[in-house]
């Protein structure tokens, strides 16, 4: 089923099965699964059913693709579309012309199987992990055994072993392509599943804690405090997402008003009457990202942008303040992987 949304602000919709969120228009952060991101514009974004998305501010449009058939997501490439592993994943729609084309074509058409098999193919060809098809089908492996095993009160050696056991001796792997251990992948799929169940049930705190694999009580709740910066019972309590975050929304609009001339932290510490020192972490708690890498953001969606409307690279370069052409190509391929000229004629295709 198609639809077309304009989403009510910190508004929580669960996702009731697989669903393909599109951004079509809209400034500000999202929130899916307690963590925040930001510009998402032209962007798709698959979620699992039991995840949710808020929109942090009014202005979004989106179009929402719900898939009731559940045979296609046996599919091993198509899971890569939503086994988030790190953080959210993603569909970049600027940088696919096929997904493009269909997503115009289709825009309440229920025949949208289509879509996945694109997107797919998408997604392993940004690459977001640098690894191989064969390496992704282990990685995704192994998710799906830490998805299926983070209650069952395993620890880190028994998991270690029973993916072993599978077949798999997946450990460096992990480490050299996610920057994270198996340990690591098992704590954020229990912190994210504890935020879930002490915000949304009535649950004690040690029931909780149990159901998600903890022995110990006490251990649960510094574990969540130490990742959280608050204690289970202080988050149950202070979670209330019909509060719009103003600190987010002020941080996202100065960006879109500022980003081309100002690359300072310290001008917008002072825009937002705050120490550099207590804006980055503020950003950084909330925003789940730096207040550098927001601002590299900002500039390569609109060098992107430019980029796409034909404009010459020395044009966009003086718009963003770069002192020279080639000091503009240089940081566009650090943080894009390509130079410009190859970004505007660049095509997926495996």
């Amino acid at each position: 089923m198609v639809t077309k949304i304009f989403p009510e602000i910190n508004k929580v919709y669960f996702m009731e099965t697989y669903t393909l969120i599109h951004i079509l228009s809209g400034k500000g952060g999202i929130e899916v699964d307690f963590k925040n991101y930001y510009d998402w514009k032209d962007k798709v974004i698959y979620l699992e059913k039991g995840q949710y998305i808020k929109f942090q501010s009014e202005n979004f449009v989106i179009r929402k693709i719900e898939f009731p058939s559940q045979e296609k997501f046996q599919n091993s490439e198509i899971r890569v579309l939503f086994k988030h592993l790190i953080s959210l994943g993603y569909i970049n729609l600027m940088e696919c012309d096929d997904c493009q084309q269909y997503l115009s074509k289709t825009v309440f058409s229920d025949h949208t199987s289509t879509i996945l098999d694109i997107s797919s193919k998408q997604w392993f060809w940004q690459n977001p992990f640098h690894a191989s098809k064969d390496e992704y089908q282990i990685i995704f492996d192994i998710k799906d055994v830490i998805d299926k095993e983070f209650s069952n009160h395993l620890s880190n050696q028994e998991l270690v072993s029973f993916i072993n056991s599978k077949g798999y001796n997946a450990q460096t792997l992990i480490r050299n392509k996610i920057g994270l251990s198996i340990k690591d992948l098992m704590g954020n799929k229990r912190l994210t599943e504890s935020q879930r169940e002490i915000a949304f049930t009535d649950k004690s705190i040690q029931e909780i804690s149990f159901d998600l694999g903890y022995k110990d009580p006490a251990y649960f709740n510094r574990v969540f405090k130490n990742n959280v910066g608050q204690t289970p019972k202080d988050f149950r309590k202070n979670f209330d997402y019909e509060n719009r975050d103003a600190f987010t929304q002020n941080i996202i609009e100065l960006l879109k008003t500022h980003h081309e001339h100002e690359r300072s932290l310290g001008f917008y510490a002072d825009k937002m009457h705050v120490s550099v020192k207590t804006l980055s972490k503020k950003v950084k708690h909330k925003m789940n990202t730096s207040l550098g890498q927001l601002i590299r953001m900002e500039l390569i969606h609109t060098a992107k942008t430019m980029l796409l409307e034909g404009e010459p690279v020395n044009v966009i370069s003086q718009r963003l303040n770069f002192e020279e052409p080639n000091h503009f190509s240089r940081f566009f391929k650090h943080y894009v992987g390509v130079s410009p000229s190859d970004f505007k004629n660049k095509k997926y295709n495996l």
